[in-house]
């Protein structure tokens, strides 16, 4: 991927005799391709973005840590105002963010997450989760003490579903309640 401006540069220079003329030819018709969808797509986010702004329920969505604005209009678009959903687990059950439960003889196994519902929403807001995961460990900001103890506990993949999934179960309620996200206040000791 970081190799196409040097290829393009290659490409455009008439002294470049490493490169075959059938393959010039081929490899200019894809680098036409590739300025094409690369003008197309920052048309697209552009449209994204100003939808964005416009959508109340999109901007609040995104003062959550780990949902930026193309997980926040994903989540609108698809759910709306949340109200279809009963309780913020059942929304991040929806999602496919809660453990599987094995339960037999009146005891409770819970699995892995059911992965059913949304991916595309599961997919972001797992990568958002990864990248709160992440900023937590490397910044000297406050920690927080939930996610501190769940990264002594568990690895860190475990850690960054249920991240998710705390996530998923926040952004409903900011959508059924028309509320801006606060952080929850940090105990000093």
């Amino acid at each position: 991927m970081w190799n196409i401006g040097k290829l393009v540069e290659r490409l455009a220079d008439p002294d470049e005799r490493r490169i075959p003329d059938v393959a010039r030819k081929v490899l200019g018709v894809l680098v036409e391709q590739l300025a094409a969808l690369g003008t197309k797509l920052r048309e697209l986010e552009a449209e994204l973005l100003a939808w964005h702004r416009s959508n109340a329920a999109s901007r609040r969505l995104e003062t959550i840590p780990g949902i930026g604005p193309i997980t926040a209009c994903a989540i609108v678009a698809t759910v709306g105002d949340g109200h279809q959903f009963v309780s913020a687990r059942q929304f991040a059950a929806w999602i496919g963010l809660v453990p599987r439960q094995n339960s037999s003889g009146g005891k409770p196994r819970l699995g892995r997450i059911s992965k059913r519902g949304d991916a595309y929403l599961r997919r972001l807001l797992v990568h958002g989760s990864r990248a709160v995961v992440r900023w937590r460990r490397v910044s000297k900001a406050t920690p927080s003490p939930w996610l501190t103890g769940l990264l002594s506990r568990r690895p860190t993949n475990v850690a960054t579903v249920a991240v998710a999934n705390k996530t998923a179960r926040i952004a409903w309620a900011i959508l059924t309640r028309n509320e801006t996200y606060r952080s929850a206040p940090v105990a000093v000791a």
